[in-house]
C-alpha cells in the first residue's frame, strides 16, 4: 500500500501523498522535537519538513525506506534552522512557556516540576552537542534506530557511527554530571 502511495505522489497525486504523510507525521514531530527542544519550533519545523518532502518526492528513488527518506529532510530542516540562528537553544522559561496541555495534563505538581527539570537538563546537554553528535544519540538513543540503520540514514560507515555515538555519549554524561 505505501508503495503505491508513493508512486501515486510522485506522479503528482497530492491526495496520495496526504494519506502517505499521515503515517508518518508524529514521526517527523518527535525528530524535530528533539532537535529543536520545543513544541512551538518543533511544529514549524515538522511542516517545513513536510512541505519540503511533498516538493521533493519525485526524488525519491526507493534506495531507502521512505521514513528514512523523510528522516534526512526533517534533520536538514532542524540543521539548517539552527545554523540561521546561530544558537542551538531557548532559555529554560521559554521552554516551559511552550509546553503543550499534554505535558501540562499530569496531577502530581511536583512530579510535573522533576520531570520537566529532568527534561529540560537533558534537551540542554542535547543541545550543547553539536549537530552530528546530537543526531547520533537521538537515532540511537531516543528513536531506536540499530548501528546498521543509523549507518544507512546518515550514510556513513558503522565504525563512524559506533565512535560518535561513544564519543557523544560521553559528552553528554560529562555535561550532566557537571550540571549536577
Amino acid at each position: 500500500m505505501e508503495s503505491k502511495l508513493i508512486e501515486k505522489s510522485i506522479n503528482g497525486d497530492v491526495a496520495s501523498f496526504e494519506l502517505l504523510i499521515q503515517k508518518y507525521r508524529q514521526y517527523v514531530y518527535n525528530i524535530t522535537y528533539r532537535m529543536m527542544g520545543n513544541s512551538h519550533d518543533a511544529d514549524d519545523m515538522a511542516q517545513e519538513a513536510l512541505i519540503k518532502a511533498f516538493k521533493a518526492i519525485h526524488q525519491f528513488k526507493g534506495d531507502s525506506q521512505f521514513s528514512t527518506w523523510l528522516y534526512r529532510i526533517a534533520m536538514n530542516t532542524c540543521k539548517d534552522e539552527l545554523r540561521k540562528r546561530k544558537e542551538a537553544t531557548l532559555p529554560l522559561d521559554e521552554r516551559i512557556d511552550t509546553m503543550t496541555e499534554a505535558d501540562r495534563a499530569q496531577t502530581d505538581p511536583l512530579l510535573i516540576y522533576e520531570q520537566k527539570e529532568l527534561q529540560a537538563k537533558v534537551q540542554g546537554a542535547l543541545d550543547r552537542l553539536s549537530a552530528d553528535g546530537k543526531e547520533v544519540i537521538i537515532l540511537r538513543d531516543i528513536l531506536g534506530y540499530s548501528y546498521e540503520e543509523i549507518g544507512r540514514i546518515l550514510e556513513v560507515p558503522i565504525g563512524t557511527v559506533r565512535s560518535r555515538i561513544n564519543r557523544n555519549r560521553i559528552m553528554l554524561k560529562d555535561i550532566l554530571k557537571a550540571e549536577a
